[in-house]
């Protein structure tokens, strides 16, 4: 895992998620953000907001998860490699309070229905958590369209371990940077 003064680039994320490419996942099972209960250790987030209504909302955002466009809009670095697809990885620079943390994931779902898209992705060891996310856009029958973020995690770096108040906060504030991301994508 690696900490940067400066913002690194799309190639250096890019080197950095085919150099992940052969690795394992750091956690099991495989899809603990589909439900049921956290593995002991882990703590199970889950967030929604109301993004809108109608048809166009969800295309919209949609389109904006399709495109890695919530993670870039909240602040990430992302080096996508094309729609998430299983199995694909992707690296991404975090910004902290100074400087950026590398995180790299491996898609593990994607969830593409009528009235729903989203994916889930999971830890790769160059990531200071263990655990999975998934977003997720939904139209409900009456129109209205939300994005529910679900994490189940515990830290795995030893500096989120020494100091894990830190750790989940700043997992909180990102959190929140990407609901208002998708926010302001959609209403644009």
């Amino acid at each position: 895992m690696a900490l940067h003064v400066t913002r690194p680039t799309i190639s250096q994320l890019r080197a950095l998620a085919e150099a992940s490419a052969a690795h394992e996942l750091t956690y099991s099972p495989v899809g603990i953000t589909a439900g049921g209960t956290a593995p002991p250790g882990y703590r199970h987030g889950h967030w929604s907001r109301r993004l809108g209504n109608g048809r166009p909302v969800f295309e919209r955002a949609s389109d904006a998860l399709r495109d890695w466009r919530m993670q870039s809009r909240s602040g990430l670095v992302v080096a996508h490699p094309g729609q998430p697809d299983v199995g694909a990885v992707v690296a991404m620079a975090a910004p902290l309070p100074v400087g950026y943390i590398d995180v790299v994931c491996r898609v593990v779902a994607v969830d593409d229905q009528d009235d729903q898209f989203g994916f889930t992705y999971g830890t790769l060891p160059v990531h200071p958590e263990q655990g999975e996310e998934s977003f997720v856009i939904v139209i409900a029958p009456d129109g209205a369209v939300t994005v529910e973020i679900t994490a189940v995690s515990r830290s795995r770096h030893p500096l989120a371990r020494a100091f894990p108040p830190i750790a989940r906060r700043l997992q909180h504030i990102a959190t929140n940077r990407y609901l208002d991301a998708m926010q302001s994508l959609v209403a644009e």
